[in-house]
């Protein structure tokens, strides 16, 4: 999926800030928890306050992401 999301995000350059979490790592328990995840790969769409509009859960294909982004995008 790396590549199809790194795809989206030179797409959406400057339109919508794509940020990485690593999982694994036990300094990011807490957001984890937040949003609650639980599964690999989780994929949030926040909005600029941080409020979640939407969680992908598992495979997502890239028609999904842009179907989802366009309800938000001008």
């Amino acid at each position: 999926m790396a590549p199809m999301v790194h795809g989206l995000e030179a797409k959406y350059f400057g339109r919508i800030k794509f940020s990485y979490l690593d999982a694994d790592d036990p300094r990011t328990k807490g957001f984890q928890r937040a949003l609650g995840f639980y599964y690999q790969p989780e994929f949030y769409l926040l909005d600029a306050q941080g409020n979640l509009l939407h969680k992908f859960v598992g495979l997502v294909t890239q028609e999904q992401f842009e179907e989802e982004f366009a309800k938000y995008l001008d």
